[in-house]
Formats: C-alpha cells, structure tokens, sequence
C-alpha cells in the first residue's frame, strides 16, 4: 500500500460538543504532510486519535508503520542525563543507539547536562532524539522548531529533509506557515471539525486565488494594486501609466503567501 495514514469518518466529542465531525484524508508513504487548523478548529484532537493518545467516538484509522512522535509539550525527570534518556528508550524499543543521529541532533554537546538545566531548544532536540530511537516509517513533529535559534531551524530542516529521502513519512504541525510550505508536499485544513481543503500549497493558491501585489514607484507617488491576474493587470498598469506620461521608477511583485491563502480559507468557513 502506497497509503502511509489513513483517515475515514473519524469522529470526536468532549459532551454534547462536537469537535470532529467526520473526518476523511489520507497520508502517503514518503510525503511530509501538515495538518493546519486555528485554534480550536480540532487539530491536536485529530493529531491525538491518530497517534492512539486519544479514544475517539467513530470512523476508522488505519496506520502502515511504526510510529515516533514529538509532542509539543513534554517532559523527563529533572535530573536524569541525556544519553541515559537514550539509553533508556533504547532498551525499551530494543533498538540499536544511532550516533549519527545523535551527532546530528546535538545530543553528544549535552550529554554530560542534567534534563533540568537544558534550554528549551536542546530539550526538543532531545525529545526529537527520543522520538526517532525505534527508527519510525511515521514521524509525528509537533511545532519542532519552537525554541530553535536559526541554526537550529536550518538544521532540522535538513534532518526532515533525509527523513523524506530516506523514504519516511512525515506529518509536521506547525504555526510557522513559512515552514510549512518550504517543507511539506500536501496540507490539509481544518476548520470547525471539518476539512475544508486537502492538497498542495499550489492547488489552495489555484482555489483561493493568486492574491498577487503590485507596487508601483513613480515620480509622483507610490501605488499598491492587489490581482489576481498579475500579467493583465500590469500591461494595463504600465499602459495607462505611459499613457499619462508618468515615468516608473521600480516595480515589485509579492505573491500571496501560504498564510495569507490560509486565512482566507478559514476566514471563509468562519463566514
């Protein structure tokens, strides 16, 4: 089977609230998936159930593979060691320690440290650690940059990156929609328990519309002009300009942005 992740009917309530109402999607083999959703829309609910941390009420989920997962928040005993942390999970998932991994991750920079007086960005580097001890075909990365500096957040990336080469799935959860776009082959959104879109970055531009935006600098002035037609609206820009005989002195394009396409999306089911 080609399918990684598969998601049908799935439904939850938290007593006479419904927060999942009928989910249907699927994730495949080898892709990085991201379910985006704002907050309350459902999505750590959905993440949960199919992570088999949450009972659900109805519908079906069907995982192919071995799992690891990267909770947003979590915790060890204060004063246990990193590499005994590793050594630990090791010994109950009967795996083998990947210090190449490790070496990757920056573990080996903080093993002699307590859990206690690790900063925010090495406890996730660790958890990510833990995480990918049993050599999972299915990583779950819940918000895995939050508290990276920049050479962090470029080396993670890279880590995915090998991840998906290396034939795995990936399905990320992140509020970082920059992220998001530069990482993941497909996204799926979430609003009010329901998935209102399933495809990639590209297809939700195409559903939403380019939302292109022109500026314009001129001798008299600065113009900003939002399109979704960008080459009709600058021959028709540029035509009446030269028309008018005002010359132009520089011209920028900014495409509409994931998160910008995001909003709209949701702001949409909101109405």
């Amino acid at each position: 089977m080609n399918c990684a992740i598969q998601v049908r009917g799935l439904r939850k309530s938290y007593g006479s609230h419904m927060v999942l109402k009928g989910l249907d999607f699927q994730i495949e083999k080898g892709e990085v998936f991201s379910l985006l959703g704002v907050n309350g829309a459902g999505k750590t609910t959905a993440l949960e159930c199919i992570e088999g941390l949450r009972n659900y009420d109805s519908g079906a989920i069907i995982v192919n593979g071995k799992i690891g997962i990267q909770l947003q928040s979590s915790s060890l005993p204060a004063h246990i060691k990193p590499m005994e942390a590793v050594g630990l999970f090791a010994k109950w998932n009967r795996a083998k320690i990947d210090r190449s991994m490790l070496h990757t991750l920056g573990i080996e920079e903080i093993e002699k440290k307590q859990y206690i007086q690790l900063s925010t960005g090495q406890k996730r580097r660790l958890h990510l650690a833990l995480a990918l001890i049993s050599n999972p075909d299915i990583i779950f990365l819940d918000e895995p940059t939050a508290g990276l500096d920049a050479l962090g957040r470029v080396s993670l990336h890279e880590q995915i990156r090998k991840f998906k080469s290396q034939g795995k799935t990936i399905v990320l959860a992140s509020h970082d929609m920059a992220e998001v776009e530069a990482l993941c082959d497909r996204i799926a959104i979430l609003s009010h328990g329901t998935i209102v879109f399933c495809g990639t970055a590209t297809e939700l531009t195409d559903k939403v519309g380019k939302k292109y935006v022109i500026h314009i600098k001129t001798q008299q002035g600065d113009g900003t002009f939002e399109t979704d037609n960008i080459e009709d609206t600058l021959i028709s820009l540029l035509g009446e300009l030269k028309q008018k005989e005002i010359h132009v002195s520089d011209i920028k394009v900014d495409r509409g942005t994931l998160e910008q396409h995001f909003m709209e999306m949701t702001g949409r089911e909101a109405e």
